[in-house]
């Protein structure tokens, strides 16, 4: 004999049981590897393909790629090997993003760019000045233990620096 409270705990188990034919029927169709699945995501892939042909297809019509910068030209710094980094090196190069390479890095760029920089300086003991905070930023670099790229940077010798500054600023200038 049914008591009037045994009811609802019927009802309970029969949700519970309905909601797990639910889930087993939702993980068959869901499988990724069932058929049915694969061909859903087949259609999706080529749907997805030719909603991007049309709208390629639309901005070529209206015009939006006439008169592109490298139209018929190689594109560059496509080189014949594979650099993993190359989009962060054309980041740094393109937005002049300074002070966050690691510090053997940041070195090499700024030895590439030091005599500019030390041809804006108006006296001698500027460049003096310029030239030793540069070797010690290269002899902190060297002691640094954190890791990164080795330090290759040679140190500058602060009298040749001064005479090749000298000898730059007395060249006379084309205008």
């Amino acid at each position: 004999m049914d008591r009037p409270d045994d009811a609802p705990q019927d009802e309970v188990e029969a949700a519970r049981r309905a909601r797990r034919r639910r889930d087993e029927e939702h993980r068959r169709t869901e499988n990724p590897r069932s058929p049915q699945s694969r061909l859903r995501a087949q259609e999706d892939v080529v749907l997805k393909a030719r909603w991007v042909d049309h709208v390629v297809e639309d901005a070529i019509a209206r015009g939006e790629f006439d008169d592109l910068p490298l139209q018929g030209k190689p594109i560059p710094s496509l080189g014949t090997h594979h650099d993993p980094d190359w989009w962060v090196k054309q980041l740094v190069e393109r937005e002049h993003v300074t002070g966050v390479l690691p510090e053997a890095l940041q070195l090499r760029t700024d030895d590439a760019r030091l005599d500019a920089h030390l041809d804006r300086e108006r006296t001698e003991a500027g460049v003096r000045a310029q030239v030793e905070e540069f070797n010690r930023r290269i002899v902190e670099a060297r002691r640094q233990l954190l890791g990164g790229p080795p330090v290759v940077t040679p140190l500058r010798d602060v009298e040749t620096e001064v005479e090749r500054w000298r000898s730059r600023r007395e060249r006379p200038t084309i205008e």
